[in-house]
């Protein structure tokens, strides 16, 4: 390659990068509180840094974004007759191909709920770095689906209402969840293709739950609480078990005094390849 073609390969990339940083755009959309009651929210993210959490108890809900203008464009559509409300960022299908610094193009998402209404969320993401606070917030049911993503998912504080279902569906990701005591779901599904898979089930614990983890390659953590009783049932193939803390019983693994517990957890696994490992929380 001649002096010159060199010289024109670096200034169209310092050109795009230029293009690139001016194409990002902020976008805001919120809502004020009217009464309502109850919220049904659709989250689709497509990519970039997400952040969800309990906001002002006035606002029905709010995002805050700033998004590559020339690939992305928000979403926000509040549907008053049913309560419910779309949000996020999703893929125009234009943009072409850019050679720019990875800063330059990192996508950022705020979004907040009342902690007034009940709320049923479902969440899309993309590929993403997503950090969920669903503490503090009046949950009625959660799902969350990601694909090759890093993703923490948070009870920091307990639900403020009883919750139905929660689950979690990974592709190949990284994903914690922390404080599941908290939830007060009666039912939580976990599902995983290849990756790592954290489920801490520390916190106040008012409800018992049922629990089921499909997980194909990769590593399973499981930190469990001592103020229940814990019940765990394994099919496994491949995967490698040390289930410390607990006693065979038939099919199943029991924590000591589980049959008199007053609160339970049951945990069924299907794992093929990988280690399930038991940790307890102090």
């Amino acid at each position: 390659m001649t002096v010159r073609a060199v010289a024109l390969a670096l200034a169209l990339v310092s050109v795009g990068g230029s293009a690139a940083a001016q194409s990002m755009r902020p976008f805001t959309t919120y809502r004020q509180l009217h009464g309502e009651t109850r919220l049904t929210a659709a989250l689709d993210y497509a990519a970039g840094s997400l952040r969800v959490a309990p906001g002002r108890p006035t606002e029905l809900y709010r995002m805050d974004v700033s998004y590559d203008g020339d690939r992305y464009e928000p979403i926000s559509d509040f549907d008053a007759s049913h309560g419910a409300v779309a949000l996020g960022l999703k893929a125009t299908g234009k943009g072409g191909l850019r050679v720019v610094s990875r800063n330059q193009l990192r996508q950022t998402a705020s979004v907040t709920f009342s902690p007034r209404v009940d709320l049923d969320v479902d969440l899309a993401l993309g590929a993403s770095d997503a950090d969920i606070e669903l503490g503090g917030l009046r949950v009625a049911g959660w799902k969350v689906q990601t694909g090759a993503s890093q993703a923490v998912v948070r009870f920091s504080q307990p639900n403020g209402t009883r919750c139905r279902s929660g689950s979690v569906s990974a592709g190949a990701a990284d994903l914690t969840v922390l404080g599941l005591g908290n939830s007060r779901c009666d039912r939580l599904d976990f599902e995983a293709g290849i990756g790592k898979m954290t489920l801490d089930f520390g916190g106040t614990w008012s409800v018992s739950s049922d629990v089921g983890v499909k997980m194909a390659v990769g590593e399973l953590v499981l930190r469990l609480p001592r103020q229940v009783g814990v019940s765990i049932a394994l099919d496994k193939f491949l995967a490698s078990f040390n289930p410390a803390g607990l006693e065979q019983q038939g099919t199943r693994y029991e924590s000591a005094g589980y049959a008199g517990a007053e609160r339970k957890l049951d945990i069924t696994v299907t794992t093929a390849v990988g280690e399930v490992r038991v940790e307890w929380a102090e």
